[in-house]
This record gives structure tokens, sequence and C-alpha cells, in this order.
């Protein structure tokens, strides 16, 4: 009863940050306009996303413009499109390999059988979170390199997104459910009832 607990907590906990991984994956605001300067008037705000990048004026339009050339784009900002799209593609894999081993369903009939199929869909998160992590992490130092740079022009000065934070809770729902369902294995040989009763 515990271990399928762990198993609903576990999965739910992946599902919803595998879903924010796909939020994140298409949203712009990875990098925004830093409001370093003494004038606090500012017409527009620029967002840079994996896919596309976006002007908000301040009367409240917004025109964004997707990224024509992929080779034209910096070496982290291409590692961050395929590292977060394979860990979209893991979430989802790792969704149907924990539904097909779940005690719930009737996909595999051998329990250990089952066991070991939820803990690998528990190991796909785990690695699920690490794939959109390092970009993460990657994009956020150079934001903060790039900030603190003299040689960087202020206008050319970028702050985190939300994009980023959400990332990152995303990155902790994986690692935590991925663990949950590593952790969720039933005891060998037990049929859920614990009474043991003496020969007669």
């Amino acid at each position: 009863m515990v271990s399928a607990g762990l198993e609903i907590l576990g999965l739910g906990l992946c599902v919803i940050g595998s879903l924010l991984v796909m939020v994140v994956c298409g949203l712009p605001m990875w990098k925004v306009t830093a409001f370093i300067e003494a004038n606090i008037v500012v017409a527009q705000t620029i967002w840079d996303g994996l896919w596309m990048s976006c002007v908000v004026q301040s009367t409240g339009q917004m025109q964004c413009k997707v990224h024509d050339s992929v080779l034209a784009l910096g070496h982290d900002l291409q590692a961050a499109r395929a590292l977060t799209v394979i860990s979209c593609v893991f979430g989802v894999l790792g969704l149907m390999v924990v539904i097909a081993g779940a005690q719930c369903t009737n996909c595999i009939s051998a329990e250990n059988v089952k066991t070991r199929v939820v803990n690998a869909g528990g190991v796909i998160y785990i690695t699920s979170g690490l794939f959109v992590l390092v970009p993460l992490c990657w994009m956020a130092n150079n934001i903060i390199s790039d900030f603190y740079n003299p040689q960087v022009p202020a206008s050319k000065k970028r702050e985190i997104g939300a994009a980023l934070y959400i990332g990152w809770a995303a990155t902790a729902l994986l690692l935590i459910g991925g663990a949950l369902l590593c952790c969720s294995c039933p005891s060998d040989g037990n049929s859920g009832y614990s009474a043991k009763y003496s020969p007669t």
C-alpha cells in the first residue's frame, strides 16, 4: 500500500515536472533586459528564448521573431535547445514506462518485473531532470558572467528570466519524483498481506 502511494506521488511530481519542462522549452523569457542605468523610464523590454526573441513595448504590444538560422546561434543556445527537447522526450518516455509497470495496471503480470519497470521509469525521469538542469545552469552562468563583465555594454546585458526559475523548479520535481519511483519497490515475495499463520 505504501509502495503504491509512493508510485502515485512520484508519478504525479514527474508529470508536473515534465509539463513545466515543456513550458520552459517554449517560453521566450530565458534572458530578460537588465535595467541597470539611471533612467527608469524604458520604452521596451527584450526577451530572449530558445526559439525566438521578443520585444515588449511599454504600451503592452509584443513583437516576436523566430531565430532564423540554427548555425548563427551561440553554442550555449544550441546545446540548450537540444538538451531541453531531449528532456521533454524523456519525460514522455518515462510516463509510458511507469504506467506500463504501475501496480494499478495490468500491462505486466509479474510483480518483480513491474517493480523493475517502475524503477527504470524513475531512472528515466532522473535523467530527464539532469538533461534540463545542464542548459539552465549553463545559461545562468553566461548571463551572470556577461552582467559583471565591464567590456559588455549596458544595452547588451541581460538578467535571469522567469523561464530559468521555472526550469529549476521542474528539475527539482523530476529528481524528487524519480527518486520516489526508484524507492517504491515492494519487498520480494510478499503478496500485500503481512499476516502469518502457524501451520496446523
